[in-house]
């Protein structure tokens, strides 16, 4: 993250699809506990988020396998989030009649398809392609998350169960790039691809156990989402919030490439490497959560200046392998916060419409990682890493001062 936006507690605030209408009854509680389905959720988002993540750290291998550039190879990364950006606000108002656990079982169905057919891939294209599918199988269920786990658990416990949820995501933040990484450099990178694909099968297996029947809830469709994006402080922190993930992203795909170039790491070292931005994402997560709720403005100012910290850190760094450690540390800690200091920017902005904003986010995120790998990419073949890593520092400052700037705007 995700290259994908969790969804926060402060989401949970938005009382439109909780609240009964003026004429009908409250929807009953469940029967039974959903905190199983919740836990099959967590499970089905880590293996989507892995899957995601796993070209970060095998980009040489995939390149020199297909006698691509490394910038070319990155592109996997641009076709995953480009058909996530379109497919996660869509997915509601294409399927509004279809149960929900179904819907989610056939993304799963998707993301194994596409892990199976990146093992085998003969050619590039068709790892695009493979890239393609999962795309829509991770903005799909993103966009599901809060709506199934709210007819999970009461009312009163669903930030408890995004909690849960947003698991997965942290679990594939600190194991995804460095096992990649590790498990590659022993026995290559089409092993890593059959092995997430074993786990996206055992994901399924325990969604059909665990997941109750999740009906369909109405929405209000696509009309909602334009009319949403009518606001200015959305329309202008969404677009601050495009550009700082962009540079993180641009410079983050070829992290690997990056840490290649540092005298003294060894394939070995480099799995360490990413494991410690991993484990900075983590607890960038728990913090943005604590500080978020009560000092949006800090949690808005002081992710982008950590996450610029660290990737021009890291760019000035390549001779001194203790200061690329301190650098993807900050890195990770500050990105670690992007997800939920962005989710809680946007419940406050539209309390009343945070699942179709929500929808918006995912594809804002999308959208700047399907930017940021391609321009990435670009810059880094006709460059050098450096200077990709520069370019990606100041992005993300000017986003983030964007994002920041609608806080004043925001209702108290």
């Amino acid at each position: 993250m995700t290259s994908t936006a969790p969804v926060s507690v402060a989401d949970t605030t938005d009382t439109t699809d909780s609240a009964p209408t003026v004429g009908t009854s409250a929807a009953p509680a469940p029967l039974r506990s959903g905190w199983p389905g919740v836990v099959a959720l967590m499970v089905a988002i880590f293996t989507l988020v892995t899957s995601e993540f796993l070209p970060a750290s095998l980009l040489p291998l995939m390149a020199g396998d297909f006698g691509i550039t490394e910038g070319v190879a990155g592109q996997v990364v641009t076709a995953t989030a480009l058909i996530g950006m379109i497919a996660g606000p869509a997915m509601g108002p294409l399927f509004p009649n279809l149960d929900r656990k179904r819907l989610l079982l056939g993304l799963l169905v998707l993301a194994l398809l596409s892990n199976v057919l990146t093992a085998v891939a003969p050619s590039y294209a068709i790892v695009v392609v493979a890239r393609l599918v999962l795309g829509i199988a991770i903005a799909g269920t993103w966009s599901m998350a809060l709506a199934v786990s709210s007819h999970l658990v009461p009312a009163d416990k669903l930030g408890r169960a995004m909690s849960v949820v947003n698991i997965g995501v942290a679990g594939a933040t600190v194991a995804a790039v460095p096992l990649g990484a590790l498990v590659s450099s022993f026995a290559g990178w089409r092993a890593v691809f059959w092995a997430v694909a074993a786990a996206t099968a055992l994901a399924i297996v325990l969604f059909v156990v665990l997941m109750p029947s999740v009906p369909a809830k109405a929405s209000g469709g696509l009309r909602t989402l334009v009319d949403v994006l009518r606001s200015r402080v959305v329309l202008f922190g969404l677009i601050g919030l495009a550009v700082l993930v962009a540079g993180h992203f641009g410079s983050y795909t070829f992290i690997r490439t990056a840490a290649e170039g540092v005298s003294g790491l060894t394939p070995a070292t480099i799995a360490v490497l990413l494991a410690v931005y991993g484990v900075g994402g983590l607890v960038g997560n728990v913090l943005s959560g604590l500080v978020a709720d009560r000092h949006l403005g800090l949690a808005l100012a002081a992710v982008p200046v950590l996450v610029a910290a660290g990737i021009v850190l890291f760019s000035l760094s390549s001779g001194s392998p203790i200061l690329v450690f301190v650098a993807v540390a900050l890195w990770g800690l500050g990105f670690g916060g992007v997800p939920t200091s962005s989710q809680t920017w946007i419940s406050r902005a539209e309390p009343h419409r945070v699942e179709a904003a929500g929808g918006l986010v995912v594809a804002t995120f999308q959208l700047a990682i399907a930017l940021g790998a391609a321009l990435g990419g670009l810059l880094l073949d006709r460059t050098d890493v450096h200077t990709v890593f520069l370019a990606g520092g100041v992005a993300v400052i000017l986003g983030g001062a964007l994002l920041a700037s609608t806080r004043r705007l925001l209702p108290a």
